[in-house]
């Protein structure tokens, strides 16, 4: 039986090892706090370029703004440069707990830049970023690697010792392929292969929809942690789904009074930290997920897409979950 359990990563100590991915477009302040409030052991900022940081680029620099209400951050960063990643860590480790360096991200921008899932393509610059990032800073260091370009270049083992050599405290993998994106199923093995490997933690990515499926993770692979990325969008109470499992207990069920909460508590930090103008189109896609599996919920996320101020998004959100709380309520 698998249990919560702290986890150490070089100096940091983590309350557990339930951990949010960094997601583009996704990870901002406001998500990460409801993370944290559902009990992630660790949040990471969205991905952060090296060069914007170096450059003082004000987009890069907001990417690391936080709330006390997150600690421990996570920063994460991407590039292909040791110098540039080395002096874009001096410059960000102030706003976190941890540094990660991007070396899995399949996105064609990224990769046309030589940064992400590109570097698995040449093992020595990992090897060159690592020693130049560990120089930098003497805050906790991780990587996120894929396994490998395709499946005829596996090389996350290879690429997992050099890390380690060069002084990473630990490592995720999603144990796809570049090439794979996000289809077919990740491969839980190669996690276990990974922890027969390295010395450090290691930390497995990849399908986790369900509490269910992260106490597998855990049991198949023994890695120990587990990042929750796509399965929490707009289901931000998995995290506390699995740690309920994990402690023994079956996870509570979300409420749909619960669910209008959340959405709503969203909608607002977002608006506090961005204006409404940005919150109500950032936030369109979160109350979209927020809605999945509810009764109207294709014409709810129509109505979302015709909306362009705070205050009718806000009383279109509360209006809807006011009928699913109805109909909730006729049916216990």
């Amino acid at each position: 039986m698998h249990k919560i359990i702290p986890l150490t990563i070089g100096s940091l100590k983590l309350a557990n090892n339930i951990i949010a991915a960094p997601l583009a477009g996704i990870t901002d302040s406001p998500y990460r706090r409801l993370l944290k409030h559902f009990g992630a052991g660790l949040v990471f900022t969205e991905m952060v370029s090296a060069n914007g940081l170096i450059r003082d680029g004000k987009g890069s620099v907001v990417l690391l703004q936080s709330d006390p209400a997150e600690s421990p951050l996570g920063i994460q960063l991407f590039g292909d440069d040791p110098v540039v990643l080395a002096e874009a860590t001096r410059r960000s480790a102030a706003y976190g707990a941890l540094i990660d360096i991007n070396m899995g991200c399949p996105v064609k921008k990224v990769i046309r830049s030589g940064a992400g899932s590109a570097l698995l393509k040449n093992p020595r610059l990992i090897g060159r970023i690592i020693a130049a990032v560990r120089a930098a800073t003497d805050k906790p260091l991780t990587i996120k690697i894929r396994s490998g370009w395709d499946v005829q270049h596996l090389n996350f083992l290879e690429v997992a010792r050099i890390a380690q050599d060069e002084g990473v405290d630990a490592i995720t993998l999603h144990p796809r392929t570049r090439t794979q994106g996000f289809c077919g199923r990740a491969d839980w093995q190669q996690l276990a292969e990974l922890k027969g490997a390295v010395n450090v933690p290691v930390i497995g990515s990849g399908d986790i929809m369900t509490a269910a499926d992260a106490v597998e993770m855990l049991h198949v692979s023994k890695c120990d942690a587990v990042m929750i990325g796509r399965g929490g969008l707009g289901r931000p109470w998995l995290i506390r789904e699995i740690l309920s499992r994990l402690g023994g207990d079956d996870p509570t069920p979300v409420t749909m009074a619960e669910r209008c909460d959340i959405a709503l508590r969203h909608l607002d930090w977002q608006r506090d930290l961005f204006g409404e103008h940005k919150a109500v189109l950032d936030l369109r896609k979160h109350l979209s997920w927020y809605s999945r599996g509810i009764s109207g919920a294709a014409t709810f996320r129509a109505q979302l897409s015709s909306i362009n101020d705070f205050d009718p998004l806000r009383r279109t959100v509360t209006t809807f979950f006011d009928a699913a709380l109805a109909t909730e309520n006729l049916n216990l």
